[in-house]
């Protein structure tokens, strides 16, 4: 596809074929950011349908195209950041491996181009060789995890599970789990075996967003920062389309919030992930899911100057 002929469309809803109306290219000159759909939910435990989530967003994030400057961002992303759409990664249905050596391929060639990848799922099993492909770049890693589930179950003879990446991970030293944290968690875990620090959603909801922002800074200090967004971490009122709903979740203004707070920390990848959107209802959760991916951006922009 030309790329000249589809960018900058005055038409809001036309030719949404990249997130934002961004072109669609796998070129690593062409671009300073790449998104990138990861259409995979062979790990869900719950409800399916997480493969459809890319292409939801996608659509989505067409309602968020009029705005030239995000409120309340003071500066236009796009003027900041080079950013394209390289489309989903194709791998083998069925095929675990195939997706590992998808992942390997085309993130470290990006990574090793000085690319930073904002990445949408499928389930959020997508994280562990996400982080494995930026642990080979960067080291190891600082985590920023919201979610409503830990995932940090230990199910060793399963490890192709969207529940259990956050076991594995520092046990592959891909995170430093001291440097960790995660955050709206209100499902089961056992606090004398968690190695991570946790806000849960109960105590994330009353407390001021502002002091939720500084424990996330003094836990990841300057580590090179992985941020991990599963989608419900929001409350399924805000998110009703994903496989593992859970009541009692963050509003979608007080994870922006919170987002937006983190300016200035060493953020070097990022994902999105858990859109079903056969389960949503009017776009809402693919539309909190664009949303946020933009925000991500924005974050990533507020340090670079024009």
């Amino acid at each position: 596809m030309n790329s000249e002929n589809f960018t900058d469309s005055h038409s809001i809803f036309a030719n949404i074929y990249g997130y934002m109306g961004k072109p669609l290219t796998r070129d690593p000159a062409a671009a300073d950011v790449f998104v990138i759909g990861l259409p995979y939910d062979l790990g869900t435990s719950g409800r399916a349908g997480t493969r459809s989530g890319p292409g939801a967003i996608r659509n989505a994030s067409a309602n968020l195209r009029w705005e030239e400057k995000r409120w309340p961002w003071d500066f236009n992303v796009f003027e900041r950041l080079r950013v394209a759409d390289y489309g989903d990664l194709e791998f083998a249905t069925g095929n675990h491996d195939a997706l590992f050596e998808a992942v390997e391929t085309h993130y470290g060639k990006l990574l090793a181009a000085g690319k930073t990848v904002l990445s949408f799922g499928g389930d959020h099993f997508v994280t562990l060789p996400l982080l494995r492909a930026h642990h080979k770049h960067f080291g190891k890693l600082a985590l920023i995890h919201f979610d409503a589930h830990t995932d940090t179950y230990e199910e060793k003879a399963a490890v192709y599970n969207h529940g259990c990446m956050f076991y594995h991970a520092p046990r592959e030293g891909l995170i430093d789990a001291d440097k960790s944290i995660q955050i709206g968690i209100r499902t089961e875990y056992s606090e004398s075996r968690h190695e991570f620090e946790v806000i849960s959603a109960a105590v994330a909801n009353d407390i001021p967003f502002e002091s939720i922002v500084e424990r996330i800074r003094q836990r990841v200090g300057d580590s090179p920062c992985y941020l991990t967004f599963d989608i419900d971490c929001l409350d399924p009122a805000y998110a009703p389309g994903t496989g593992t709903p859970v009541a009692g979740g963050l509003t979608s203004d007080r994870a922006l919030k919170i987002i937006r707070g983190l300016r200035g920390i060493n953020l070097v990848g990022m994902d999105l992930v858990e859109v079903a959107p056969s389960y949503d209802h009017a776009e809402i959760t693919s539309l909190a899911g664009a949303t946020l991916g933009l925000e991500m951006l924005y974050l990533l922009a507020s340090d670079r100057e024009i």
